[in-house]
This record gives C-alpha cells, sequence and structure tokens, in this order.
C-alpha cells in the first residue's frame, strides 16, 4: 500500500466524517450514532459500490476515475480547493482552466436544498445536468442514470425524444437558437474541453437544424420564461422558468415556480404528493427529531 493511498483514504474517511447528515437530506434519528455520513450512504449518493468505496478508504484501490472523484466531491460537499487535491492525491490533474468544470460547490448545494418546494435542477456549461430535486423529478421524469446523452439538454432538444415541455413554433425556434449560442460562447470559454468539443461535433453531424444554426453564428441570452409542460399524472401546468447563472462556477440553475393560490401551484402540490417529495417544513421538522 503507497502512502498516495494511504492518505487518499484517510481524507476520504475525514470528509466523510464531518459531512452534516441533515445538510444532505438524510433524517437524523435519535439512534444514529455516528457523526457524519456512513460509508453506504456516500457509496449510493456517489453512484459506486460500497466494497469499492471500503477499499479507497483502505487504500487498496488508488486510481479512481475522474467521474468518481468528481461524484464523491459533490456528495462530500468539498470546496474547489478540496477538490483539486482529492484529484492530485488519486494522482490526476486537478480539472484546469479550458475545460468545463462539473463541481457542485457546498454553496450551490444549500442553494439547491433551501429551494426543495420548486421543481431545481443544475446544469454545467455544457448544459449538461449535474443534479435535480425530487420534484424536478416527479415533473419532468427522472434522468436516466449513466447516460451522457441523455443529461445532455442540447442533444435531447435536437436528437431526443419529445420531452414533456411543449413550445409553440415561435418558442422552439428561439429555445434553439438560445442553446445554440450558449454552447457558441462554452465554446470559445472552454477551448480544451474534448467532451465540449464532442457534442457540438455530434451535432452538427447529426442534426441539420442545428448545423444550420451554428453557422450563423448568432448571439442570444436566455432570459425569463413560461412553459407548459405536459405531465401524464397532473396534466398540463404553465410554469415560470428562470435561469440563474453561478458566476466563477459557470453553472446554470434552473427554477419552475407557479402563482401562489393558482391551479398551477395545486398541481405542482398534487405532483409533490403523489412522487412522494417531502414539503420543505416537513422536512425540517424530521432533520430536527
Amino acid at each position: 500500500m503507497s502512502s498516495e493511498g494511504r492518505e487518499l483514504g484517510r481524507m476520504l474517511r475525514v470528509w466523510r466524517d464531518r459531512v452534516d447528515p441533515g445538510e444532505a437530506g438524510i433524517p437524523v434519528g435519535p439512534k444514529r450514532r455516528s457523526a457524519g455520513l456512513r460509508r453506504e450512504e456516500v457509496a449510493l449518493a456517489a453512484g459506486v459500490s460500497v466494497d469499492y468505496l471500503t477499499r479507497l478508504e483502505q487504500g487498496r484501490s488508488q486510481h479512481p476515475s475522474p467521474q468518481v472523484l468528481s461524484a464523491l466531491a459533490r456528495t462530500l460537499r468539498l470546496s474547489t480547493a478540496e477538490r483539486d487535491h482529492l484529484f492530485l492525491l488519486a494522482g490526476l490533474l486537478a480539472p484546469t482552466a479550458g475545460t468545463v468544470d462539473a463541481h457542485l460547490t457546498p454553496g450551490v448545494q444549500r442553494l439547491v436544498e433551501r429551494m426543495r418546494d420548486l421543481p431545481v435542477a443544475v446544469f454545467d456549461a455544457r448544459w449538461s445536468l449535474i443534479t435535480s430535486s425530487p420534484l424536478w423529478d416527479a415533473l419532468m421524469g427522472a434522468p436516466l442514470a449513466g447516460d451522457a446523452r441523455g443529461r445532455n439538454l442540447p442533444w435531447q432538444i435536437f436528437l431526443g425524444s419529445p420531452g414533456r415541455v411543449r413550445h409553440s413554433p415561435d418558442e422552439r425556434r428561439a429555445l434553439e437558437s438560445e442553446v445554440v449560442a450558449d454552447l457558441r460562447q462554452a465554446s470559445a470559454r472552454y477551448p480544451r474541453d474534448r467532451e465540449l468539443a464532442d457534442l457540438v461535433h455530434g451535432l452538427r453531424a447529426e442534426s441539420p437544424r442545428f448545423a444550420e444554426l451554428w453557422e450563423r453564428a448568432e448571439v442570444t441570452a436566455h432570459t425569463a420564461d413560461r412553459k407548459t409542460i405536459e405531465h401524464p399524472e397532473v396534466g398540463t401546468l404553465t410554469l415560470d422558468c428562470d435561469v440563474l447563472t453561478v458566476q466563477g462556477a459557470d453553472l446554470r440553475i434552473v427554477a419552475y415556480s407557479a402563482v401562489a393560490g393558482s391551479a398551477d401551484a395545486a398541481a405542482l402540490d398534487l405532483l409533490r404528493v403523489i412522487g412522494g417529495v417531502p414539503h420543505a417544513e416537513s422536512h425540517a421538522r424530521a432533520q430536527a427529531r
């Protein structure tokens, strides 16, 4: 066992022990004895097996992939500096300028969790889904785990199957122009990002509409919008859609909301019940127990 492997395992245990289970959305009961997160909880949230995480913490597995490290960094709520140190301990170069950073900072995680009563999702600069709230999944359909194309919004818009959002022809054209312009600007900011370059190349090759818009070189910006969503259980909802950009991290927080007391707000409340999504107040009471 190398000294690097031992240090990687030690830091993973230290970071796991310091995470507040309540902040991570895990109900804390009176019988819970361990501080921080249990190994099983980290493994589940990061999408790895308990056995693999055990081997990492014991220094018996020393070469995790960048994808695994990124998932562990989000689960353990590491700062950007801590995330970079985790990569170095694993013998990998930390994410650098010129490439898209999909790290979900602790501050953004807390912000999203405080918006528990809304359908909320976070995307990176490629418009690939990083995380989504339970109410978002109930409204839009849970994303396909591990399916990179299925989690990428531009790919779904131009080449995927129709989702639950309904657009008029004018709305569709505006959305397509905005998405292409966003990817163009991201390509300029991240010229060394191979995944982004491959995404654009694939869209240009397989979608004539994307290729046409790319050649126009238009520059537009996302603004507040209203979306009509056809849900198979609660029917049609018309919701406000806001896109918030996290400066410095280059993340996009997309949130849907409805006017209080409206039929759309009632439909969201019904969807929360159907989907088994706890209300923010009941979640807070559960954490306080």
